[in-house]
């Protein structure tokens, strides 16, 4: 059964008289008279058989009963407002706050940032590094770009890329100790961007699992082990979005032609109630489109066999001199 609720104009004077604590500033925050906002009052006291104030000369004080209502009236009249704000808001104009995988932020997603920021200027970004699922309610967060299964509930979410995993390191590195075959990994430091877990997938499509030795060194998220892997300080897996601008650069290099599969893919989710509001919508639909208008599968492997194989021919001139860099058959 639908209950009666009170006349709003008589709520609204009550709101505004119990938040200044002054008919006069209710009447002129109101725009009307001393005498209207005191009639509302009495005729909202006398619909809930109430009384709402105390009144001593000119001092307002709240009842029990008008403290009681006070917050519910004060909520849904703010709920009205941004209700109201965001209807009559631009529909591409705001703010949105992004959490989004540590390395897929840095290598992915800031080259790319530019693109967005022309398309929509009126939208401002908030980012945080992260692939914590519990960010999908969170309040501070409007959309998630996370790596696993996507197996999250109660949220639209929607499969955004599969990538390869590869090894990748410097070519200093790689100058200074060849690698020509997957077993000379054991002569390596390795980086893991995980529990190792990715590794032991690659080591096994290699047919080299069972090799140890080695030093071993883990980080807490991929984009640490990368920045490690460019540093010289072992050989990192990339993959086929993230590595892509560290090839481009000639920052790192592929010693293997092996890729495999990743076990998980990258997702990007939000709360149901968010994903129709434009902002939300204008960034998925870009990041989208901005996937597809690329090849992100081919793109670093091209880049790493031209990478490698101008090293090829620069050490070809200088055989003499230093051992080339090679890529293996894998």
């Amino acid at each position: 059964m639908i209950q009666r609720l009170p006349p709003l104009n008589p709520l609204r004077a009550f709101e505004a008289t119990a938040r200044n604590r002054s008919l006069s500033k209710a009447a002129r925050e109101l725009c009307v008279t001393h005498g209207a906002i005191s009639h509302q009052i009495k005729a909202l006291e006398a619909s809930l058989k109430v009384k709402l104030f105390d009144r001593s000369g000119q001092r307002l004080t709240l009842t029990e009963h008008g403290a009681d209502l006070l917050p519910s009236v004060t909520s849904a009249f703010q709920e009205i407002a941004s209700a109201t704000a965001r209807m009559t808001r631009p529909a591409k104009s705001g703010s949105l706050s992004i959490s989004c995988v540590s390395a897929l932020l840095s290598l992915w997603l800031m080259p790319r940032l530019a693109s967005f920021t022309a398309r929509y200027p009126e939208i401002r970004l908030t980012f945080t590094a992260g692939n914590d699922p519990a960010v999908i309610h969170s309040p501070d967060v409007d959309v998630a770009i996370l790596y696993g299964d996507g197996s999250w509930t109660d949220c639209w979410l929607k499969l955004w890329s599969h990538f390869d995993l590869f090894p990748i390191a410097s070519p200093s590195l790689i100058n200074n100790r060849p690698i020509r075959t997957a077993r000379d990994l054991a002569e390596h430091t390795i980086l893991h961007g995980d529990n190792g877990h990715e590794w032991h997938i690659w080591r096994t499509a290699a047919d080299v699992s069972g090799i140890t030795g080695g030093q071993q060194h883990y980080f807490s998220d991929v984009r640490l082990a990368l920045e490690a892997a460019v540093l010289g300080h072992g050989i990192a897996l990339g993959d086929t979005l993230t590595a892509a601008s560290l090839l481009t650069k000639g920052q790192v290099i592929v010693p293997f032609k092996l890729a495999v599969p990743a076990v998980h893919a990258f997702y990007v989710a939000c709360s149901n109630d968010l994903r129709s509001t434009p902002v939300v919508d204008a960034f998925i639909d870009w990041l989208f489109s901005s996937i597809e208008e690329e090849d992100a599968r081919a793109e670093p492997l091209i880049a790493a066999r031209r990478t490698i194989r101008r090293a090829q021919q620069a050490q070809t001139l200088h055989q003499n001199e230093t051992d080339p860099v090679t890529q293996t058959d894998l």
